[in-house]
């Protein structure tokens, strides 16, 4: 996919290097210190190497002065609903503590939904949880609504 040069930080296809960065950006938040650990790299890995074999699976960093600031990962679903439409889902948003509200995330989903439309997508989609209001409040913000109920079984 490559990099996006821009005024700020450049968005890039995350590397294995990246992990222990991205990782720590999704333990940064009460929901995600609950269930990522930084200690053990291996899993992480092991995904890694599954989402860098998937077209479908865009696992995205921000950096700035060579330091990620930023991660998301845009997923590319075909289907046969909606008259076969493709679809993107949007996840793992994370914005490093000290560069949020510099309007990264705006343009990290900004970017998420052109690559969506370049990769001929007809939706772009996402799910958050719950109890993060700030983040809902985000996302209406750049004309996303909450049109559905989510549901979860874990295994």
């Amino acid at each position: 996919m490559g990099d996006l040069e821009t005024a700020g930080p450049t968005i890039r296809d995350a590397g294995a290097d990246d992990l222990p960065a991205i990782v720590a950006l999704l333990a940064d938040d009460p929901l995600g210190a609950q269930r990522e650990s930084q200690d053990d790299l291996t899993p992480y890995l092991a995904a890694f190497e599954r989402l860098d074999r998937d077209p479908n699976q865009h696992l995205m960093v921000a950096v700035r002065e060579g330091q990620v600031v930023g991660t998301l990962q845009l997923t590319i679903v075909p289907g046969l609903s909606r008259k076969g439409s493709t679809r993107s889902i949007i996840e793992a948003v994370r914005v490093r503590a000290d560069e949020r509200g510099s309007g990264l995330g705006t343009r990290f989903v900004e970017w998420a939904v052109e690559e969506s439309r370049r990769q001929g997508c007809q939706l772009v989609q996402l799910t958050s949880d719950v109890t993060r209001v700030d983040a809902h409040r985000f996302y209406e913000r750049l004309g996303f609504v909450a049109s559905h109920v989510g549901f979860k079984l874990a295994l």
